[in-house]
Formats: C-alpha cells, structure tokens, sequence
C-alpha cells in the first residue's frame, strides 16, 4: 500500500512568492520623500489606513467645487524597465493626473498613488514613489497615501504598473470650461519636455519596426533615444496656478486643455462650445526632433501622428485676446515656453479643408461641442 503522504509540505506567504517585509523595507526608504511633500494641513504619518487632510480653508469658500482625476502611465513603464530607470515614472504619474485637475482651475490638494507588481523589489519600488514625491513637489500637492501590492503569478517579477487619483478645489465662479470661451479668443500653446506620457504603443512599435536600440547615440536628441524617450511629463499645475492669480492675469484664461491621448485637436475641442472652433496654425510653432524622428523611423503619416502624440504642445489656454500678452509674460517669467497657435472663431466661418493635411477634429472624447481646424505645416517639416 502506498502511504505517501499526498499532501504539501507547509507553505508559507512568503514561499507562495509575497514578501512583506520587501515591501516595509520599501516604505522605510520611500518615507522621507513622501513626507516632504506634507505640509501642515496634513495629519498624521505614513502607515495609516486614510490619509488625512485638514480642509478648513474650504469654508472660506463661497461655493467649493471638488474636483477629482485618476490615470496612469502606460507603456511607457516598458521603457523604464528595459532601462531599469524608475525615479522618473512618478513624475509621469503626477503629470498626467494633476494636469487634467488644474484644466478646469482647480488647485490640487492631495494625491494617492497604486503600485502593482510582480514582486517588490524595495529600492525599485522607492525609486517610483520618489519619482511620485518630486512630481508632487512641483505641483505643490501632498502625496497622502499609496498602495504596493504584489501579484506573483498574475504579473512577471519584473513587471509592475502604476496609477495614481487626486483630488483639488475650485471656487464655482472661477471654474473654467467652454461656457468662458468666446469668440476672438486666443490659443495659446505650452512647451511639452518631450512625448510625455501618451503613444508608446506606436512609439514602441516604430523602434522596434526600425531595429533602434534605446543605447542608441541620437545627434538630434544630443543624448540617447531612451534618454529622450523616458523624459518626465511636464508638470504645468505651479506655471497655470500663478497665471490665475496673477493680478495682470486674472480672469484671462476661458479655458484650458491638457493635450494627452488624442493629440492637441481631439483634447483641445473638448473645451471648444457648440458654434465655436478653433483655429490652429502649425507655421506657429517646431515640434522637437523626437517627433519628426518618429516619423520618418516609422514613415509614420502626419495625420495619425498628430492624433497620436502631441507634437511639441502639452497644455493650451484659450484666454482673452486683451490679456494674451500679459499671460505670454506671466508664463516666460515662469520659464515656461510659450506662443499663440491660433484663435477662436464661429464655427460656420471655417474654411472646407483643401489642403492634404487641413484637418477638422469635432465631436472628440464624447464631448458634443466646437470644433478644431489643424492648418499650415511646421516650420523644417515637409
């Protein structure tokens, strides 16, 4: 008779591949940047079940708005890893989601972020969230919890993913959207530091097609490819925070879009009302030579590139036309790059497209409002 025993030996969380203590050990070197984020409005310390935030100034408000956003990062995290460069996919993080909170005049108040991995390597894991910490850091937002979870068997233990939520607060008479805008406005576009967070599928695609190494020397770029790729998100929230409460500034902005997935036409119509549109000259400004290199490494088409990526602008502010100049001197004061890309004008004015690359995006994201026209073609493109 066969008396094996058929059963397992003992097995423990540790050996079914989740190591708490990796992952105290990866709060322990995490914790000093996280806590220079907080200033005094927040209670408590790192390891609590809520974080908590001393919201007292709201009552000064006549009417507070809360506003909330939440995303990611996205493939770009692939670039990071093949690099094993992780400090910067935080401020990645902190762009994409701040940013979508400042667009409708919020200030951001608090931020929470959620790592999910394979396994926790805790230097890996403090590299992010002190990404995440800095990120925070320039936008003036206290990081006020966070999550690590490990997932041995449903991700690789070099995988891992990262999202993050916030919340901000507006007054209702300052909130902005497409009800402010009107026509004779103008578009203002702000420098992106590079491709921010958004197309790495196609830009992923295009190296490989093209059999580029990331260790790639790129005279454009003066660096490497992953150099250039994995450069952070801009974080606009201090520059547009300073613009609304500058006294030459106030009540300038109608509007402004955060130019992420879709590319500058799609978000930029979404803050375009019914009977409204946007006019975007291309002659106005150069994209960087990342996105000209994208192209021609893929013969990727302009049309899908600029639905794509967002070719050199990362934030737009539709403002007054009597106010132009003074937010254009506010945001170089800020060291902030910045020119006017087109103007608002009545829907029924716009041109039919006649050139190959004049485009009209409306009706993007869901949002039933204006209309953006893309005309001319960027200085040093063909």
């Amino acid at each position: 008779m066969n008396t094996t025993d058929p059963r397992p030996s003992a097995l423990t969380y540790a050996a079914s591949g989740v190591d708490t203590a990796a992952g105290d050990r990866a709060v322990e070197l995490m914790k000093e940047a996280v806590a220079a984020t907080h200033g005094p409005q927040v209670l408590g310390g790192i390891g609590a079940f809520a974080g908590l935030v001393d919201v007292s100034a709201l009552k000064d408000y006549r009417r507070p708005l809360l506003a909330s956003s939440t995303d990611g990062v996205g493939t770009k995290i692939a670039i990071a890893r093949e690099l094993d460069i992780h400090d910067t996919i935080g401020r990645d993080l902190v762009g994409m989601v701040v940013d979508d909170i400042i667009v409708v005049g919020a200030e951001p108040l608090a931020m929470t972020d959620y790592i999910a991995c394979g396994k926790v390597v805790p230097e890996r894991i403090a590299d992010i969230v002190r990404g995440i910490a800095e990120g925070c850091r320039l936008a003036g937002c206290a990081l006020v919890g966070g999550e690590t979870a490990e997932h041995p068997g449903l991700m690789g233990p070099e995988d891992y993913d990262v999202a993050g939520a916030a919340v901000g607060v507006v007054e209702a008479d300052d909130l902005l959207g497409p009800e402010r805008v009107r026509e004779g406005d103008v578009v203002i576009g702000m420098d992106a530091s590079g491709l921010h967070s958004n197309g790495y599928s196609l830009v992923r695609a295009v190296i490989s097609a093209a059999g580029l190494s990331l260790e790639t020397q790129v005279e454009d770029f003066g660096r490497t490819l992953g150099e250039e790729i994995l450069e952070p998100t801009r974080i606009y929230t201090a520059d547009l925070l300073t613009v609304l409460r500058d006294p030459r500034t106030v009540g300038a902005v109608h509007a402004l879009s955060h130019v992420t997935g879709g590319g500058l036409a799609a978000n930029l119509a979404r803050v375009m009302p019914r009977g409204l549109a946007a006019r975007v000259d291309r002659t106005r400004w150069e994209p960087g030579a990342v996105f000209s290199q994208v192209a021609r490494w893929g013969s990727v088409p302009q049309l899908d590139l600029e639905g794509t990526l967002n070719m050199g602008i990362g934030m737009v502010a539709v403002v007054s036309a009597e106010q132009a100049d003074a937010t254009l001197a506010v945001l170089s004061e800020r060291g902030l790059g910045a020119r006017v890309i087109g103007e608002v004008v009545g829907e029924e004015s716009l041109p039919e497209p006649g050139a190959p690359l004049e485009h009209v995006v409306a009706g993007a994201k869901g949002v039933e409002g204006g209309a953006v026209l893309l005309t001319g073609q960027h200085p040093g493109w063909a």
